[in-house]
């Protein structure tokens, strides 16, 4: 399949090394608005190099493009390549406002491609592992959990971006950008949130960012509750940590350890495979399996499990976690507005 990229940063690379990998995959062009970028891009990856979307849909006419770009323009991104019959994978957020979220919809419904989004740690072994322990049922219903995100993020990290740091193209810091994944996988493996109260604060960035740097949480699921807590003030970054309190057990998953804690003290670690991360290792080590999992979608025309519909829960929970921030009181899922 001919696949573009468009937006050459990091996490690009990412996603062009899985692409030069990947069976039946011609990767065709690069496209970014600093024309060194694509042009390193392709030189590295194949391609060619354009300075805009627009020119790089019109000249390559591919199948598939691959959305890296800042997060305020992954919605318009992803409208106009749907508009113009275009496969599209787009990194997170998926979103940046309840607005947008209706732009996207809106999109997804008129076109007959496919929207997917990257949420690779549900791909992570570890992730799978307990999915797999609690459909078995031996772990018993979930009763609670709590999640922790502590990173590190100090000025350059949004002084040098151009886009980083600011509400209007970040749409919000350490939830949106560092903790996003963990939430999704709170839904992922717990269900449906139907309620949350937030708390958003800047403890470390005061006058340099308007986003925040603390997210802290309570969030009520249809038969559990959890709380979460992320931070980029952190001294160093650690693994995501989830804990699953079950009727038979604790479950603990620090990836790419999980450990069953059981009522009488004991411990056991099962054994999960260990992949490589192809980024950062705290990212997760799920990117190969999403990409090559939504590319086999298109190419096999099946259902993607991470299109609209599939990541729609935790898009509207990041969105209702915002609202209660900024607004100062408690958010029912099922009775959130669109931003005015």
């Amino acid at each position: 399949m001919r696949t573009a990229l468009v937006g050459c940063g990091g996490i690009a690379a990412v996603h062009a090394a899985v692409l030069k990998n990947l069976a039946d995959c011609e990767i065709v062009g690069f496209a970014d608005i600093i024309p060194e970028r694509a042009q390193r891009f392709a030189a590295e990856y194949g391609g060619n190099a354009y300075a805009s979307l627009e020119e790089m849909l019109e000249a390559e006419k591919p199948e598939v493009l691959h959305i890296c770009t800042p997060h305020y323009l992954h919605v318009p991104m992803a409208v106009y390549a749907l508009e113009h019959h275009v496969h599209v994978f787009m990194e997170k957020p998926p979103v940046i406002s309840w607005q947008q979220l209706a732009q996207l919809e809106e999109a997804v419904l008129k076109s007959d491609k496919k929207l997917g989004v990257c949420f690779q740690n549900r791909y992570n072994p570890c992730v799978q592992a307990v999915k797999e322990l609690l459909a078995s049922g031996e772990a018993g219903k979930i009763k609670g959990a709590r999640a922790f995100v502590t990173w590190n993020r100090q000025t350059p990290y949004y002084t040098e971006s151009g886009w980083r740091g600011s509400l209007a193209t970040e749409g919000g810091g350490a939830l949106i950008n560092q903790s996003v994944h963990t939430l999704d996988l709170l839904v992922y493996l717990i269900g449906q949130p139907v309620w949350t109260d937030a708390v958003i604060a800047n403890h470390h960035l005061k006058g340099i960012i308007e986003v925040e740097d603390m997210m802290e949480a309570n969030i009520r699921f249809a038969d559990a509750s959890a709380v979460f807590y992320a931070t980029t003030a952190y001294c160093t970054d650690d693994a995501p940590l989830i804990e699953l309190f079950c009727e038979n057990m604790k479950i603990r998953m620090e990836d790419p350890r999980v450990e069953l804690i059981y009522p009488d003290g004991t411990r056991k670690v099962p054994e999960t495979k260990v992949i490589a991360p192809l980024g950062k290792g705290y990212w997760g080590s799920g990117h190969g399996s999403c990409i090559h999992d939504f590319h086999d979608a298109v190419k096999n025309n099946r259902p993607y499990p991470q299109e609209l519909n599939g990541i729609k829960e935790t898009t509207k929970l990041m969105l209702a976690m915002y609202e209660s921030a900024r607004k100062g009181h408690a958010v029912q899922l099922t009775e959130t507005r669109e931003e005015k």
